[in-house]
């Protein structure tokens, strides 16, 4: 039963990493972070959680011991997600979006693919929503504990407990082999010329292609975290194991808030240039960008596009694009950024938004059905959670999702990272080649630093 206040404590923990924290809980299942654009919060054994693996679902119900058993009568992902969240009438008029309790989790690339084309999936979790009614959040310099469990006096003192251990153990994760791209340029240039191909047929306008960069490793990847999170300082990056499965995230991108009184926000990038130490030619790159007029009609293309996927939902007339082809800079590169607002119709319920406007319009292309399959076709294994979605919902309907560019995840042995860019007409093969390591050098060679030889 969930408890309508809060039980919340402070933590005797003081200057602790969240990946030292998200260490000391690995035992407890489906612990998770996420950054929120600067309030941040972890999540660990969920009362309930529903996963999608290998074509099938299931909901598993925590047990008093906090393992789990399969709910036998557990139907649909839509049937856990209709008893899961109230409809938008019950949303109040909170303050601001922060996570308060409710659900947490991804959804792949392949997984949303799937609703409209027809994709493989990989042998790895595929989709996951957990209903954290007990969790962590930093607030005024400091990680609180938050439950609304009937126990959460009980799993405070638990949670201490394990918090307080000094089982600071040695990292683990290494790498057998570097890190190595999975096309060499040729096969690149190939798949260039097959988007333009297809372009100059009519087929499409806009095509994201990608290109995966794999190796083998053992250990935990969570080891990796606090270096990657330093490195790319990414305001919507975020952590999740779920067994031998971890979610490494250190993205930059807005998919969609869910703000109060029903208001939906995207903020779609399209259009990237490196950063340099040199101010001057930093300066420089930004201005190239700023003006780009490739840059500017790839990052409109996208901007039409979730136009058009939120006014589906959207009460009519109320889509907006209060800002286009702003530059925002990060710490490896500089990215052209739209923002596009809509109210979202009462009767919507808005889970159900989230998961027919994925896989996000600014990784697909244009036309996206379309620009799908041509990814299907081209791209030659199966993204997985790269360019999938990651964040919350509370259980107000309120929520933040990101779109999991800059990510890593590990499956078992394989580790693996993708990048890519936006192909049009106007495009050229070198410079969307270069595009790529421009977005995930910096990336690479610190996962390459875990290169530990046999």
């Amino acid at each position: 039963m969930l408890s309508t206040s809060f039980f919340k404590k402070s933590l005797t923990i003081s200057n602790a990493s969240v990946s030292s924290i998200l260490n000391k809980l690995e035992a407890l299942f489906g612990c998770v972070y996420l950054e929120n654009n600067g309030m941040p919060i972890i999540g660990f054994s969920p009362k309930k959680y529903c996963i999608y693996q290998h074509e099938h679902t299931h909901i598993y119900n925590r047990n008093i011991d906090l393992t789990y058993t399969l709910d036998l009568n557990s139907g649909s992902i839509h049937d856990f997600i209709q008893i899961s969240l109230p409809t938008n009438k019950e949303i109040n008029n909170q303050k601001s979006i922060n996570f308060n309790g409710g659900y947490i989790g991804f959804a792949d690339y392949n997984f949303s693919a799937n609703q409209s084309i027809q994709t493989r999936c990989k042998s790895q979790p595929n989709f996951f929503l957990g209903d954290y009614q007990t969790f962590l959040k930093y607030e005024n310099d400091q990680w609180f504990f938050y439950s609304h469990e009937v126990e959460a006096p009980q799993i405070h003192l638990f949670i201490e407990s394990l918090l307080a251990k000094n089982s600071e153990k040695k990292p683990s994760f290494k790498l057998k082999a570097s890190c190595t791209a999975r096309w060499s340029k040729a096969q690149y240039q190939h798949a260039f010329q097959q988007v333009q191909d297809y372009i100059q047929a009519g087929d499409c306008y806009q095509i994201n292609l990608t290109q995966e960069f794999t190796g083998q490793s053992s250990g935990n990847l969570l080891d990796t975290a606090e270096q990657f999170w330093q490195l790319t300082d990414a305001p919507y990056s975020g952590y999740l194991k779920l067994d031998d499965f971890e979610l490494l995230s250190c993205s930059p991108e807005l998919f969609i808030d869910f703000e109060t009184n029903r208001k939906l926000v995207t903020k779609p990038i399209k259009g990237t240039m490196p950063r340099y130490e040199d101010p001057i030619l930093d300066i420089e790159s930004k201005r190239t960008l700023a003006n780009s007029k490739k840059d500017q009609a790839e990052n409109v293309m996208i901007v039409d596009l979730l136009r058009n996927d939120l006014s589906v939902y959207a009460e009519i007339g109320s889509v907006t694009t209060p800002k286009l082809f702003e530059i925002e800079s990060f710490n490896q590169v500089h990215h052209m950024v739209s923002e596009v607002n809509a109210t979202l119709k009462e009767d919507i319920h808005p889970l159900n938004v989230l998961l027919s406007a994925l896989p996000g319009g600014s990784i697909t292309g244009a036309p996206k059905i379309r620009a799908m399959q041509i990814i299907e076709e081209l791209e030659g294994a199966p993204r997985g959670a790269y360019c999938g979605s990651m964040g919350y919902f509370n259980y107000d309907g309120t929520g933040s999702w990101n779109i999991l560019i800059r990510s890593i995840q590990k499956f078992q042995d394989e580790v693996s990272v993708w990048a890519g860019g936006g192909i049009t007409i106007a495009s050229d093969c070198d410079a969307e080649y270069q595009e790529c390591f421009d977005k995930v050098s910096a990336m690479l060679d610190l996962l390459n630093t875990w290169h530990r030889p046999e």
